[in-house]
């Protein structure tokens, strides 16, 4: 997944300047649209959105750790081959079966090309993740930003959150803050998706501060580990509920992405250990 564009967007780059609108239960707007998804549970700790795009038969141990129990993962996401592929595949099946044993929700990634991509074209390849794999959900990458496309971007939401069972999710990944519309019918927006050294110095709407932090999740790469705590601070202090943080980059055209970072057991129990938030 490559760094978002930057967005023209009302209301960017003000910063939370009141962190107790950051608990759980805050956030509710009156005149929710009806396709809203329900709020983030009250007291609800940070938690894990993996974004593992490589296959396993080229990342078994990534693969394999997701699989183990006592990482604290909201979701993992997975592409097969730019997508479901164009058969099922018995490998990927295989590990993703250890990984939904481990009560990991398991989401299909899509290419939305910033609302560019033929409807379509992204409802058959959910089809196919949701027949092959049997997914509890769909990543939505290079998600679309603007109001003008809001309208189109509900109606594809509604006919994805369709193709799953109950309580499945659809998370809209355009890597930056779209237009505060979208978060009234994505179950979480992936609001960031970029270098640390972006991300430091990183700012959020006001707006954001209208919804709990399960709606929002950061995914920050080419993080050292002696930063560990300073970016988990900032993931709380904007109000992210889901976070990753990886020391993989994107140099030389590298997919940071493609495998879990080299502390993950210290991110997992940096984030286990968290206080929990006060009620």
């Amino acid at each position: 997944m490559s760094d978002p564009p930057v967005s023209d967007l009302s209301g960017a780059g003000a910063p939370r300047a009141d962190p107790s609108r950051f608990h759980p239960v805050r956030g509710e707007r009156s005149g929710a649209a009806p396709d809203r998804p329900a709020p983030a549970v009250p007291g609800a700790r940070t938690g894990f959105g993996v974004p593992l795009f490589a296959h396993p038969l080229v990342a078994p141990a990534e693969w394999a750790e997701l699989a183990r129990p006592g990482a604290p993962v909201d979701w993992a996401a997975f592409d097969v081959s730019s997508g479901p592929g164009s058969r099922a595949d018995a490998l990927c099946a295989e590990a993703l079966t250890r990984v939904r044993e481990n009560a990991v929700p398991l989401l299909g990634r899509l290419d939305a090309v910033y609302g560019t991509r033929p409807y379509g074209e992204l409802v058959a390849d959910a089809s196919r993740y949701r027949d092959w794999y049997q997914v509890d959900g769909f990543y939505v990458d290079r998600a679309p930003t603007l109001r003008a496309e809001v309208a189109q971007c509900r109606r594809a939401t509604a006919t994805l959150r369709a193709l799953l069972p109950e309580g499945g999710r659809v998370v809209l990944a355009p890597g930056a803050h779209p237009y505060p519309g979208y978060a009234e019918f994505a179950d979480q927006l992936v609001v960031f998706a970029g270098p640390w050294t972006r991300y430091r110095w990183s700012e959020v709407p006001a707006w954001t501060a209208e919804y709990p932090p399960g709606r929002f999740a950061h995914l920050v790469h080419g993080l050292p580990a002696t930063h560990l705590d300073a970016a988990l601070r900032v993931a709380r202090w904007q109000g992210a509920g889901t976070v990753y943080m990886t020391d993989r980059t994107d140099r030389d055209g590298a997919d940071p992405w493609a495998g879990l970072p080299g502390y993950w057991n210290e991110a997992v129990r940096r984030v286990r250990e968290e206080p929990p938030p006060s009620m």
